[in-house]
């Protein structure tokens, strides 16, 4: 599709993404909204880029939130640098809808000031989280986020308070960021929002010194009127930190002013007898779509993940292990599905706390091992068993895992739900062309590997 000659030429938005998933989900909201964008997998070369030149928005994948401090000092800013040189109007740091982060890992703050050095004519920087289509909402100041229970605020979830990593402790987004920077914050909220698209608040903001503005969302009105504000405001707070809400925002923003047109949603892949699927998530989603699975078609598979914490040796039996018992699977006609535990009171998930901290590895570390080891798991039946659709299941997985198939860069085929559409890989040797999808924990529906397997597209789930 042509990009619409109302809006500038060239990219409209950049974006670094902190987690694989939802730097997918970026590409996946402006690509459906009929601006074709592509993700890459790392700072792409000249060539690289040239493939993709017609893109409106162009994005890089990256590991962020599993990291510290001290590495985002030494990967962001070249990938800033990079994105900013592409000159789009907004340069966006993705972070996930759910905030998962703390001053030691995954540091938005950090993050924040990195992008702000990057591009110093930016006064401050607008920060939307919430994302209404992905039941996210942020009412003055509190980020709320649903689950199959029902909507909670973000301290009180029953994830997110109590996940491994970065347990939320606080729901104001102001104040949890604040704990990882000193860049004063401020908040635009809903009245100011109704009252004149915020820009009175704006004003006071900056000139009060505020360089972190979090916004309140909450439907689709006052989504685009986020949207709007940032856009209005693009040359002098041309940095944007949040969650593909500020994609959503944007795009309903533009078709609120006619600036790009009403696009039917494309329909789905076509299905495929068998996929193959991994996961790293132990998220009680996960668990439901692990149980579905099982008896639609899927037969599950575990990897040994105590020898995540042993000898480079113990991790290939394990894989080995895996690999084989998948390929059985395929041989009965049925999809593997490669699974670390089968969700949060699966014993196996106690037993690896145990082994790590035996060991003397960080979690961190042991995480990134069973990533990139499920991603070889993933290659090698992919590889032997000449299937063309996966999954891979887990944010943190699905960024180290992902780079086991040595694939460059992804674009958007076909939709499920918000946030884990289905993607095409281009790259990658023998894995050019691969259909893959890209799952977050806590996304989708119990049917969701199911879903991929019929080519995504319009579903009951």
């Amino acid at each position: 599709m042509n990009a619409p000659s109302n809006l500038p030429s060239g990219p409209l938005v950049t974006w670094y993404g902190d987690d694989f998933t939802g730097s997918a989900a970026v590409m996946e909201v402006l690509e459906f909204a009929g601006l074709p964008s592509v993700l890459f997998l790392d700072i792409p070369g000249p060539e690289l880029l040239a493939r993709f030149r017609d893109r409106r928005g162009i994005g890089i994948a990256s590991t962020a939130r599993s990291h510290g401090p001290d590495w985002m000092n030494a990967n962001l800013p070249a990938a800033f640098g990079f994105l900013d040189g592409l000159r789009a109007p907004l340069l966006h740091y993705k972070v996930c809808s759910t905030l998962d982060s703390a001053p030691d890992v995954g540091s938005i703050g950090r993050a924040a000031e990195l992008a702000l050095a990057a591009r110093p004519t930016a006064e401050a920087a607008p920060v939307l989280i919430a994302a209404p289509r992905m039941r996210r909402y942020q009412a003055f100041g509190t980020l709320f986020a649903g689950a199959p229970a029902g909507v909670f605020r973000l301290d009180r979830h029953p994830v997110m308070a109590r996940h491994p990593v970065t347990p939320m402790t606080e729901a104001d987004v102001a104040r949890h960021i604040g704990r990882q920077t000193d860049l004063p914050t401020g908040l635009i909220d809903l009245e100011a929002l109704w009252k004149d698209g915020g820009s009175s608040a704006l004003e006071g903001a900056l000139s009060e010194g505020r360089k972190l503005l979090s916004l309140d969302t909450m439907d689709t009105a006052t989504e685009a009127a986020a949207g709007g504000l940032i856009w209005r405001n693009r040359d002098r707070m041309g940095v944007v930190i949040g969650s593909q809400g500020v994609e959503y925002a944007l795009t309903a923003h533009w078709r609120a002013e006619g600036l790009i047109p009403e696009v039917p949603m494309p329909g789905g892949a076509g299905r495929v007898d068998r996929i193959v699927a991994v996961s790293g998530s132990v998220s009680p989603v996960t668990a439901a779509q692990i149980e579905w699975s099982a008896e639609n078609g899927f037969g599950i598979v575990r990897i040994d993940t105590l020898a995540m914490c042993g000898a480079p040796q113990d991790r290939a039996r394990a894989e080995a292990g895996a690999i084989e018992a998948a390929l059985s699977v395929l041989e009965r006609g049925q999809s593997p599905l490669v699974i670390s535990a089968a969700g949060p009171g699966d014993q196996s998930v106690a037993a690896l706390r145990t082994a790590q901290g035996a060991s003397g590895l960080t979690m961190e570390e042991v995480n990134r091992r069973l990533g990139q080891s499920l991603g070889r798991v993933l290659d090698r039946v992919l590889l032997r068993s000449g299937c063309r659709r996966a999954v891979i299941s887990g944010g943190d997985t699905s960024g180290h895992g992902t780079r086991e198939l040595g694939l460059e860069a992804l674009t958007a085929l076909a939709p499920t739900i918000p946030g884990a559409a289905l993607f095409r890989g281009h790259g990658g040797g023998a894995h050019d062309g691969l259909e893959l999808a890209l799952k977050g924990g806590q996304m989708g529906s119990a049917d969701y590997f199911g879903w991929i397997r019929a080519g995504g597209g319009a579903s009951a789930g």
